[in-house]
């Protein structure tokens, strides 16, 4: 017989009954029932009941032993009575009696119960990951995320992509993040930058006469936590194709994710192949944002004519002062009581806003002070032109459209949502295509890429040099779920010619591109397909899968929200050694007064 098993713990069976087994597994729980003591003994594949009878003579040793302590129980299958069967465990007709026991590992007192469904703070675990990672519904997101990486793995060498391997340590660059940086011991004063994606490796790949490249790939980032946004590193499905088109890019992976989201997503409806796509113009002007939720019905209307010149002098005013100004209606059907309008006014103004104006609708006119201020006829065209009637209402964002769209899109979520008009048992994908290569800023007046500046623009060189910039779409797409954007990819500008060009609009010298992105364009200059990719997250999908709505739910050792690893103790202090060694010295801030104070001893850490 094996040292420490014979099954696994969820693995006997009523055909089993009168055989010798052997387990090894944390106790899960364990009930005294006077003359008899049960154990329930836990492995990563489920539940058995084990039981001692008072007389034995291993009663005494296993008595005081702590849910947690692993035991191996050696002892003979037993079938359960009918009135204690346990019709909810896959063990639940069948026990083992504990002939032979020996304890592991002896448990401590629990910082937090593993068998409990009782909710813990972040602080608490994270710390100990460990046993968090033990309770049952960390288990089923952990092996949802394996299950999720080996289904992408497999589909992605079935369609004939390469797995590669791309470098941790590299170059730091300018891709829309701050890196992290490792300070080279060999290199005085230089250092070297964890990736932020494998961009430029990637290229790389297609540029060394590989035809489809993929990586399941870590990324690090020195940005801020998110509920959907993990900080420090995270990891995506990168891939990359050469000679490929937009068309090409897309019908290579929409396969692969309608695929998992089919395999893992239980009943939930997937949007069938190919996936809708939005040009970002539209996006922006139906939904007031590029990551839409198609589940909602809702699309907004810009409805700036209605109010141009009205006696509505709110909003007439700001249209007059700045012809940039738009107002969006948002068509909010069977939300037409004062009740619910005013909940949206109440909401509004707890988002930032004076408030949110608002028509409803009875007994066939409209209702409200907008109503009454623009006038009946106006009031009509408006409820024909939304397809509203009685019972109705229709909400108003005004405002310059880079400013308002974010608000008008967060009422259009707040009002499909109150009025459940959310398709929840759905997965709704859609790319969004044919973003601007470029943007202004209004304050200095100069003109940024809009998206990823490694873009083709539609058009090449000869957009670049006759069309104005800000009307120049570029070969970009987003993949977006359920209003969560899953990844960013593009057509690459694969010629030195139209990267100079295209980053020299944005204000980058040729001099400053080289320098920058010297590896890359002196590759483009020895031959370089056409290629294109994107890079979906894997967190992310994980996430949606298992209905979580958070992504440290999903990720067997993230960071907190202050980017702390709890359980390890990182960031740290290093020895001065170490600093001396890497020819580092610090320069930290002072800390302020009630930072002192709140260290308990006074001290300025900065000084250490």
């Amino acid at each position: 017989m094996h040292p420490y098993r014979t099954h696994q713990c969820g693995q006997l069976r009523p055909s089993d009954v009168d055989a010798p087994a052997r387990l090894s597994g944390w106790v899960h729980s364990k009930r005294d029932h006077g003359n008899l003591m049960f154990f329930d003994l836990r492995d990563e594949t489920g539940l058995t009941q084990c039981v001692i009878d008072v007389s034995s003579a291993l009663f005494a040793t296993v008595e005081n032993v702590r849910v947690e302590s692993v035991l191996t129980v050696t002892g003979k299958v037993l079938k359960r009575s009918d009135d204690t069967i346990n019709a909810g465990l896959p063990t639940g007709e069948v026990e083992l009696t504990m002939d032979e026991v020996v304890i592991e590992s002896a448990a401590d007192v629990l910082p937090m119960q593993v068998a409990s469904t009782e909710e813990y703070g972040e602080e608490i675990r994270l710390r100990h990951r460990f046993l968090d990672l033990r309770r049952d519904q960390m288990q089923k997101n952990i092996r949802l995320r394996n299950g999720v990486i080996s289904s992408i793995r497999r589909r992605m060498i079935e369609a004939g992509f390469m797995e590669f391997q791309t470098p941790i340590l590299t170059a730091s660059s300018p891709e829309g993040a701050r890196d992290y940086l490792v300070p080279s011991r060999l290199h005085p004063g230089q250092f070297y930058a964890l990736p932020q994606a494998p961009q430029q490796f990637k290229q790389l790949v297609m540029v060394a006469g590989f035809d489809k490249y993929f990586q399941i790939a870590p990324c690090f980032r020195d940005e801020d936590a998110r509920a959907d946004r993990s900080p420090g590193e995270f990891y995506q499905l990168d891939f990359e194709m050469a000679f490929v088109t937009q068309d090409d890019v897309f019908a290579a992976i929409e396969p692969v994710l309608a695929g998992v989201f089919k395999e893992f997503g239980g009943d939930k409806k997937v949007t069938d192949t190919p996936f809708p796509r939005i040009p970002y113009k539209e996006t922006m002007e139906k939904y007031g944002t590029d990551k839409p939720d198609l589940r909602n019905p809702i699309e907004m209307r810009d409805v700036t004519d209605t109010f141009r010149g009205s006696n509505f002098k709110i909003f007439a005013g700001m249209i007059e002062a700045d012809d940039k100004v738009r107002v969006y209606a948002i068509p909010a059907p069977k939300g037409g009581s004062r009740a619910f309008c005013d909940r949206m006014n109440s909401w509004a103004q707890g988002e930032g806003q004076p408030g949110l104006g608002y028509i409803f609708f009875r007994d066939g006119e409209g209702a409200g002070p907008i109503a009454t201020n623009i006038g009946e006829e106006r009031t009509t065209a408006l409820r024909e032109s939304l397809g509203l009637t009685d019972g109705d209402a229709v909400f108003f964002a005004c405002g310059v459209p880079k400013v308002v769209a974010s608000f008008a899109a967060a009422a259009r979520t707040k009002v499909g949502t109150d009025l459940k008009m959310v398709d929840e048992g759905e997965f709704k994908f859609c790319w969004i295509i044919d973003y601007p290569m470029y943007e202004l800023d209004e304050e200095s007046g100069q003109i940024e890429f809009s998206h990823n500046p490694f873009s083709m623009p539609q058009g090449g060189l000869e957009a670049l040099e006759n069309e104005d910039p800000l009307d120049i779409l570029a070969w970009q797409y987003d993949i977006v779920c359920n209003g969560i954007e899953l990844s960013s990819g593009a057509i690459r500008n694969h010629r030195p010619d139209i990267m100079i060009k295209a980053f020299g609009i944005a204000g980058y010298g040729p001099d400053v591109v080289e320098e920058k992105f010297g590896g890359l364009l002196n590759a483009f200059r020895f031959g370089a397909p056409p290629h294109g990719g994107s890079a979906p997250g894997i967190d992310r999908i994980v996430m949606m899968l298992a209905d979580e709505p958070n992504i440290r739910e999903v990720i067997a050792f993230p960071m907190n929200q202050q980017a702390q690893d709890l359980l390890m103790g990182a960031p740290a202090e290093v020895e001065a050694e170490r600093l001396k060694e890497l020819h580092l010295s610090l320069n930290l801030p002072k800390l302020k007064k009630q930072d002192q104070n709140s260290d308990g001893n006074g001290e300025d850490s900065s000084d250490n």
